[in-house]
């Protein structure tokens, strides 16, 4: 498993989170990016479901273990039509190595944070509703839920406004990620980054994020929610990502 611990955020044992990227001993470096292709291509469909994304928005990628590569949704395919086919496969430059479209317009960031974040293993990338609504505002969304607590750790940041285009956006990501327990950021004007161990866990944080960006909107409505005292935060966040669900098999 990828214990992401230290300066990036503890995502704690195999109960909570764990390292789920297909591939390992046995399998070639081809086998493994068409298992990849498949997973990746299957977690995208997360993100409609989950309402994170309309039309092309959004992205999910994976880092191809023991490589310098990663698997990524195709440029402004729609989600019906992705397929395991459709994903690309590109270095940590963002240029293309295998596929028959152009990638996510979003790469050059998910390469930077892979770059740089070395234990991070998957990444995603939405425009959900209440989570982009906060990311306009320039405003973090404070801790004031268990769900935050347990989840992220704290707040839920804000990282710069940056351009797309180039890895801008990444190196906002990596800024403001490092040395922040939250595995989602805010970025300002734009929307929301998440990272995990795995594909799956951030396709998670990333349904976290939303969901806890709404209930704390609806709570301003009803008055001033009232946050999390800082020791109890970090005793909720031990429990959540040591302690909680089953035990690995």
């Amino acid at each position: 498993m990828l214990a992401l611990t230290l300066v990036l955020y503890d995502q704690g044992d195999a109960r909570a989170a764990g390292d789920q990227t297909p591939g390992g001993a046995g399998m070639t470096a081809t086998e493994t990016i068409k298992e990849l292709r498949r997973y990746v291509a299957e977690l995208h469909a997360e993100l409609p479901r989950n309402e994170l994304v309309v039309w092309t928005a959004g992205n999910v990628s994976a880092r191809v273990p023991g490589e310098d590569l990663l698997v990524i949704k195709p440029s402004g395919v729609r989600y019906d039509e992705i397929t395991p086919e459709s994903m690309v496969v590109t270095d940590l430059e963002g240029k293309l190595v295998e596929g028959d479209h152009l990638p996510s317009s979003d790469t050059a960031a998910h390469a930077y944070v892979y770059k740089h974040m070395p234990l991070v293993g998957g990444v995603v990338h939405t425009h959900s509703t209440y989570a982009t609504a906060w990311s306009a505002c320039g405003e973090p969304i404070p801790c004031v839920l268990t769900m935050i607590a347990d989840e992220f750790g704290g707040e839920i940041p804000v990282g710069p406004f940056a351009l797309i285009g180039d890895d801008s956006i990444g190196r906002g990501i990596v800024q403001t990620l490092r040395g922040h327990r939250s595995s989602a950021v805010l970025m300002r004007s734009h929307g929301v980054f998440t990272i995990g161990p795995d594909a799956k866990s951030a396709v998670k944080s990333a349904v976290m994020c939303e969901d806890v960006a709404r209930t704390v909107h609806i709570a301003r409505q009803l008055g001033t929610p009232q946050p999390i005292p800082q020791p109890d935060i970090d005793r909720l966040y031990d429990r959540y990502q040591h302690v909680y669900g089953q035990e690995p098999q």
